[in-house]
């Protein structure tokens, strides 16, 4: 147990090391960010104009939605890791993880975690520069129980995010390019994962059927806890089915990978 931490533990510091190569431009684009963000309070701002709610929720309670949204984007998003393992398969690098006692999966999750510390921390840069500005339209919920549902959401979150990109990854042993499946999934993750606008905002048939799909869980499920919009029942409720999820995701990916292997060999061979 040991050994393995240290191994990991080794992969997370050459991850870490290897990402503040690129911090300026993880700073970079958190500080674009910005623009969206102001975009976002523009268009909310008009959209509560003469409104002091909408669905139920106040504007501080949608602007701290989409700040909180852009904070979990980079601590826990899956910026190109599909990309980074569709190469690895393609170029054969994958390889030598074959003939050493490293799990795949893990090393890459190792590597994904680095990652996203630092683009999560670097993010909060810009954000304290635009503090000043947004401060007044924040509101958290005095709730501590939310923080208590919410860490472990964004944990599973997190796992999600990264199991959906590794499968991705790994359809490179059946197809050439996965480019297609990448941009079709970020489409729909887009619209049922909340980052359009909140989920509770939908028709009602749309937001109870996004809570059966993983997309609900990647940044909807932790940010709305978080900032309020989901009470305690369907919270710990959405904490289960989210769990499902998990396991669902690292079986899938569990095939893929081992027939993907087999796939692999035959081809090297």
């Amino acid at each position: 147990m040991i050994a393995t931490l240290h191994k990991y533990g080794h992969v997370f510091l050459v991850g870490l090391q290897g990402n503040l190569v690129y911090r300026w431009n993880f700073a970079l684009r958190g500080f674009f960010s910005l623009f969206h963000l102001a975009v976002v309070f523009i268009l909310w701002g008009a959209a509560y104009a003469g409104n002091t709610q909408i669905g139920g929720f106040d504007l501080g309670q949608t602007m701290t939605y989409f700040v909180l949204l852009l904070v979990l984007q980079f601590f826990i998003g899956a910026f190109n890791e599909d990309y980074q393992i569709s190469e690895e398969i393609r170029n054969g690098l994958i390889n030598q993880f074959l003939l050493k006692p490293i799990n795949y999966f893990v090393y890459r999750f190792t590597i994904y975690g680095a990652a996203r510390l630092v683009s999560g921390l670097l993010v909060l840069l810009p954000l304290a520069c635009a503090w000043p500005f947004i401060n007044d339209y924040l509101t958290f919920p005095g709730d501590w129980w939310r923080l208590g549902l919410g860490v472990p959401a964004v944990v599973m979150s997190a796992l999600i995010q990264f199991s959906i990109a590794f499968a991705f990854g790994l359809l490179t042993f059946w197809f050439l390019e996965i480019q297609g499946f990448v941009i079709l999934s970020l489409a729909v993750e887009t619209v049922l994962g909340g980052q359009m606008f909140p989920l509770d905002l939908m028709p009602d048939w749309v937001f109870r059927l996004s809570q059966f799909l993983p997309f609900y869980y990647q940044m909807y499920f932790p940010a709305a806890i978080l900032t309020g919009r989901i009470d305690q029942a369907l919270a710990v409720q959405g904490l289960a089915v989210q769990a499902l999820w998990v396991v669902a995701l690292l079986g899938i990916n569990l095939v893929l990978w081992r027939r993907g292997l087999r796939r692999h060999t035959a081809v090297g061979g």
